[in-house]
């Protein structure tokens, strides 16, 4: 199982690149950013917080996690992931998503917020063509990317989101299905579900793999832990997500969390992305924690 961190959203992107390394000096596997344009609290791009993780590490993968594909044009999209593939020696995996959280940043861009689902798939096209090193047609006119991805045929792409939309088109175009606020069982039932859709179109089902994107806490003591997860996702989603927190946050003390996390892997998550449902002050033990007795207890570590 892969372990991936997400670098706070809210964080000062100047402080990427020190994130960034010390992620990598504690052994995760990848770092992540998702991104907005316009979101009503601090973001940052994907493209360019993941170019400066990129900068200061040398063997960390590099997720968007995920960028907001109906907000790019796909050409555009393609020569961003080509270039941060390129300054990261092959090392860039593109999570995308539709996005539609905030209709406000759709309509800043001039894209209507009901197409998102639509431009997705189009734009997903583009990009397994352009990647390739073959060309689109631009009104009549030839059209290819250079230069090229190192990652060939292409960078992997993962697919965000928990619709039945998402795990199909993962298995349509995909290399991962990556949902959130799941539990192991929906994870591995929505994964099935992408394979088969691959299948459906020819490819080989083994090649879309599954990841989970999951909101953790981390303590010594698991009500402390608990406490933490529950106040987090209702500051984040400004819900009470009691209800199911149990089943679908791995919280509670290290071994606890390991656990957890194994049934995931049981369930097809090849890759776990952790973000951290711990005000700022609490991150950093947290992350010490997870490092020193959680990462060691998964499997295959």
């Amino acid at each position: 199982m892969r372990v991936g961190l997400v670098l706070p959203p809210a964080g000062d992107p100047a402080d990427v690149p020190d994130t960034a390394r010390r992620a990598e000096e504690r052994g995760f596997d990848l770092v992540a950013s998702g991104e907005h344009v316009l979101f009503g609290s601090p973001t940052p791009n994907a493209f360019v917080a993941l170019a400066a993780a990129a900068s200061v590490t040398t063997r960390v993968r590099l997720l968007s996690a995920v960028t907001l594909l109906p907000l790019y044009p796909a050409p555009l999209a393609a020569k961003m992931a080509a270039t941060l593939d390129r300054i990261s020696g092959g090392r860039f995996e593109l999570g995308v998503g539709v996005g539609g959280e905030n209709p406000v940043e759709f309509a800043a861009c001039g894209v209507p917020v009901k197409e998102r689902g639509r431009r997705t798939d189009d734009a997903l096209d583009v990009l397994v063509t352009l990647f390739a090193g073959e060309p689109i047609d631009v009104d009549g006119t030839p059209a290819t990317l250079d230069p090229l991805p190192i990652q060939r045929p292409r960078p992997p792409m993962w697919v965000g989101g928990r619709s039945e939309a998402s795990m199909r088109r993962a298995g349509r175009a995909g290399d991962v299905w990556m949902p959130y606020l799941g539990s192991p069982d929906r994870v591995a039932r929505g994964l099935a579900t992408a394979r088969e859709e691959a299948e459906r179109h020819g490819r080989d089902p083994a090649e879309v793999s599954g990841a989970y994107f999951a909101w953790t806490a981390v303590d010594a003591d698991p009500a402390v832990a608990r406490r933490r997860a529950r106040e987090s996702l209702l500051a984040t989603y400004g819900q009470d997500m009691d209800r199911i927190l149990d089943a679908v946050v791995p919280h509670g003390a290290p071994e606890q969390v390991a656990a957890r996390l194994a049934e995931y892997a049981d369930a097809g998550a090849d890759s776990v992305v952790l973000a951290p449902a711990v005000e700022d002050a609490d991150r950093e033990r947290m992350l010490d924690l997870v490092a020193g007795e959680v990462l060691p207890r998964l499997p295959g570590a």
